[in-house]
């Protein structure tokens, strides 16, 4: 047997054990108070992660996929309308479009991004669309109305923004931000000659509070960051089950809160992200330089001059995924894949009609990538382990690094 010491592919203990007596102050709050759902600790964290990430408001809810959902209700989606996102995500992306009444429509992802193809974009609105009599953008691989796009913020690293609100500017539709993986990364808007917070830019952004996330409750639990009052007033209704006001219902509504001690502990943990952020960019870094001889048999990731990334996952590329992730798992070392499947083939959207050959880069993609241990405490000791059983896997010996 493996005496070697494991390497977790994600630690969700230490964090915890090193804040566990602000941790454990939230809950004695909440029992000594009785204030469970509502009241000042879901309104302190929801002001403190409005500020953190650069907008007038943030709406706590009570899962990532209910944030996007209730950010692209608030924001106007119709039911029938087409929302375009990338087949490369989480199915709480399409999910959320699907369960807001709209329909799911994929253009392909960047090949050294991951992102969504600001070029591939382009395409699908100007030549995979017509315009009806009004002006509106109809698609013509469904013949419905497009109204949203929503770029997924990959691994943590921003879309281009600027070019795709240019796009959806030109033909009148609004962007909702999928900023799950992202808290706190940055994007440089050449337009504003500025740097802009992930969930900053688009109409609305939804963030997820999983607990593997960059900031993650202890349970489920996300947001929705806004600068349109409208916006932010349209989601409190919506996930307090239409209330305007109690047992006052506007509307139908969902039962999607964040309770007090789910927002009582992102609170604590707020405090400490940009220190965590900033780990994972040195560990991001201290991968590069030990990994950088294995390429091209290995490709690490690209971030452009224009991003900041949070590196809320490490993922590579390598022929022969499957060995490598076995060589690894012998060495005690976790790995992870996002995604073997993507969206567009999964049987949940056969009904779609997209097939294989539809978005070949992310189908690439799929069959290549593998995420890398990353978390904030990772020590270079495990990296250097890591980049030693990759160099293994591989057969060859790093320049200067003694392997």
């Amino acid at each position: 047997m493996n005496q070697t010491p494991n390497i977790p592919f994600l630690d969700l203990v230490t964090p915890h054990v090193e804040l566990e007596d602000e941790l454990t102050a939230v809950f004695l709050k909440a029992i000594r108070t009785g204030g469970f759902i509502g009241g000042s600790m879901v309104a302190d964290f929801e002001n403190a992660f409005a500020v953190f990430c650069s907008t007038e408001h943030s709406i706590a809810v009570s899962s990532g996929t209910d944030a996007l959902r209730f950010a692209l209700m608030a924001a106007g989606v119709e039911p029938g309308d087409v929302v375009v996102t990338v087949p490369h995500t989480f199915i709480a992306t399409t999910e959320a479009i699907s369960q807001a009444g709209a329909i799911p429509e994929f253009v392909d992802v960047d090949a050294r991004t991951y992102n969504m193809d600001v070029e591939k974009l382009k395409e699908y609105l100007e030549q995979q669309c017509t315009k009806d009599p009004d002006g509106k953008l109809i698609s013509r691989r469904s013949g419905r109305p497009v109204s949203a796009i929503v770029p997924v913020h990959i691994y943590g690293q921003c879309a281009d923004m600027d070019t795709i609100l240019d796009l959806a500017a030109k033909h009148h539709l609004f962007v909702i931000e999928d900023a799950c993986q992202a808290h706190g990364a940055e994007y440089f808007s050449r337009k504003l000659n500025s740097w802009r917070k992930a969930g900053s830019m688009g109409v609305a952004a939804a963030f997820s509070f999983y607990p593997g996330k960059n900031l993650g409750a202890c349970g489920e639990g996300g947001a929705v960051t806004t600068n349109d009052a409208g916006v932010a007033a349209r989601v409190k209704t919506l996930r307090d089950h239409g209330q305007a006001k109690k047992y006052y219902h506007d509307i139908e509504g969902y039962n999607g809160r964040l309770d007090a001690i789910q927002t009582g502990i992102l609170h604590v943990k707020l405090a400490h992200l940009a220190k965590w952020n900033a780990q994972r960019r040195e560990r991001s870094a201290v991968y590069g330089e030990l990994l950088k001889e294995a390429s091209p048999a290995l490709v690490l990731p690209y971030e452009p001059s224009w991003s900041r990334g949070v590196f809320h996952l490490y993922v590579v590329q390598t022929d022969d995924r499957a060995g490598l992730m076995a060589h690894l798992a012998k060495e005690n070392i976790g790995t992870g894949i996002h995604y073997p499947v993507p969206l567009h083939l999964q049987k949940a959207y056969q009904s779609l009609n997209y097939g294989p050959g539809s978005f070949p880069v992310t189908e690439a993609l799929a069959e290549r990538i593998v995420s890398l241990p990353m978390f904030p405490q990772l020590t270079e000791e495990q990296q250097g382990r890591v980049a030693d059983s990759v160099f293994q896997f591989l057969g060859r010996v790093a320049v200067g690094q003694g392997r």
